[in-house]
């Protein structure tokens, strides 16, 4: 970095902090729906190879357990969200009723 370049400038900004953070969980979740993307389609070739019934619901409760795990990040990225842009009282109250109605 330039020795002009001041402290302020080399910190990011909270604007900009959040918007990096709010990138990266995005990513995070995009990442984990592709690897549920591919389990869902290993589950219909296991259908088709007429794989026990067992066997498929092992992998039925591993996809239904990411996607569970992918909803609670994406929760938490909006509560984090709420918090850390100031109107935390709404926001919380916003992501506690979309966690009440799908949860």
């Amino acid at each position: 970095m330039p020795a002009s370049k001041t402290a302020a400038q080399a910190s990011p900004s909270p604007a900009t902090g959040a918007a990096v953070e709010r990138s990266e969980h995005q990513r995070d979740i995009i990442n984990r729906l592709r690897r549920i993307e591919g389990q869902v389609r290993a589950l219909a070739e296991m259908v088709d190879r007429g794989r026990p019934c067992e066997d498929i619901a092992q992998q039925m409760s591993a996809a239904r357990k990411a996607m569970d795990k992918a909803f609670y990040r994406m929760m938490a990225c909006s509560m984090l969200e709420a918090v850390t842009q100031g109107d935390s009282i709404e926001g919380v109250e916003r992501s506690t009723r979309i966690l009440e109605k799908y949860a």
